[in-house]
């Protein structure tokens, strides 16, 4: 009967599901299954939570980097002035976006006029960063264009200033108020240089996703940010915008040598490298970190098997003697272990996906329970907790699962395997 039994045949899984149902009156480990198998759904369920959240919360901060701002920002290397300052503006601005624009794989140049000012309405003051750009351009910026909110109207940009949402709360703003713009770099005397003072209409107020992108930028025309800035016949900037984002480091060398040799160049991927590395090191951490919880769970498995060898020491003695060989012994066992944890792990792969599905129903409640107070944006930096379900992800939660659990089976499997049957029914 050994040699001629097959791997894994019917009778062995029919009685490793009999040991696995038998109660704790029948010699069995009932309870202990239970609590193994909730724990391994537990841990696999905050895995595939985490992992869920980690990758909502990374595509969610890429894309308003790359919704917002520039893939590509040129610039030039700057001449000193006599005073001392380095002038970076570029003059023939419309001559090279041509150029630039005239790359394979570049989907928009925008020249650029930026400065920082100090905004104040009605005894309410806020720093803002001021762009200008002309009203095509803007309308092609996906996270100002179609934000997540927006008040006003876009095509109205001509007639006064775009402010984000944060700008507005802190000034107490609306559409069709006017508020003023402070310069210090204004205009130019005998005495010196005053502050350059102008009102301007709100025409557009937008939620472009991102806390700090709300709480300071604004925009302005461009030929009234040249003139507001002195600026009347040169840009800060192009802003560039390419067709795969991703792969900007592909053509940034082609941007570079179509700017010009006085030009360079700053990507988003430099621009934003370290909070992009940040972020890779906490993927890592989070990842062995709950690695170590679904192992913890796993062994689990370990106890309730150990239990359950000892309890059918009888029953594996009566096996032997029938013919049963070491390793349907083992296979049996490792069955009782494997099931528990192949169970777990498609429970809470559910239970994670599900989570990963509702999530806003679920933070809202849990915003609710705490009072509103759950999600501090200021911290954050964006307006939400986000999920994004990766098959990636999942296979490898499952993967991770089920090796720990196979892995940690065979040990009590094969301690019930090379049990002596001699030993076993001596005194019965």
């Amino acid at each position: 009967m050994a040699s001629n039994t097959p791997p894994f045949a019917p009778f062995e899984w029919m009685i490793a599901w009999r040991y696995l149902r038998a109660r704790r009156s029948e010699g069995g480990v009932s309870t202990m299954t239970w609590i193994s198998l909730i724990g391994i759904t537990l841990a696999v369920f905050a895995l595939v939570a985490t992992l869920a959240v980690r990758s909502g919360f990374r595509a969610e901060f890429v894309d308003t980097i790359l919704g917002a701002n520039a893939h590509v920002t040129v610039y030039e290397m700057g001449v000193v002035q006599p005073n001392g300052r380095v002038d970076r503006s570029i003059r023939d601005y419309d001559a090279r976006a041509d150029l630039v624009a005239a790359v394979e794989g570049v989907t928009r140049v925008a020249p650029i006029v930026r400065g920082q000012v100090m905004a104040t309405f009605q005894g309410n003051n806020a720093g803002m960063e001021v762009y200008g750009i002309s009203k095509e351009n803007l309308a092609t910026i996906p996270r100002i264009a179609d934000p997540q909110a927006f008040d006003g109207d876009i095509a109205r940009f001509g007639e006064g200033i775009a402010i984000g949402s944060g700008i507005a709360r802190t000034l107490g703003a609306e559409v069709g108020d006017t508020i003023r713009l402070i310069s210090p770099d204004g205009v130019k005397t005998a005495f010196g240089t005053s502050p350059r003072i102008n009102g301007y209409e709100v025409t557009y107020i937008f939620t472009a996703g991102r806390y700090d992108i709300d709480r300071t930028r604004a925009y302005l025309p461009l030929a009234e940010a040249q003139s507001y800035f002195n600026s009347e016949d040169a840009v800060s900037e192009l802003e560039v915008m390419v067709q795969d984002p991703d792969n900007v480091d592909n053509i940034s060398a082609s941007i570079l040598a179509a700017a010009g040799e006085t030009a360079l160049i700053w990507t988003w991927r430099e621009a934003s490298s370290g909070f992009l590395n940040a972020l890779d090191i906490e993927d890592n951490v989070m990842f062995v970190i709950l690695s170590i919880l679904v192992l913890i769970a796993a062994m689990n498995i370990v106890s309730g098997l150990i239990m359950l060898v000892k309890n059918k020491g009888r029953d594996i003695g009566i096996l032997r003697t029938m013919g049963l060989s070491e390793g349907s012994i083992l296979r049996i066992f490792f069955i009782c272990g494997s099931f528990t944890g192949l169970i777990g792990t498609a429970m809470g792969v559910i239970f994670g996906c599900l989570f990963a599905v509702y999530v806003d129903q679920i933070f809202g409640l849990v915003n609710w329970l705490s009072g509103g107070n759950a999600w501090d944006p200021s911290i954050r930096g964006i307006y939400f907790l986000p999920a994004k379900l990766e098959l990636g992800d999942v296979l490898s939660a499952v993967a991770l699962s089920l090796g720990l659990s196979f892995v940690v089976t065979i040990f009590p499997a094969r301690r019930a395997a090379r049990m002596n049957p001699v030993e076993a029914l001596r005194y019965e």
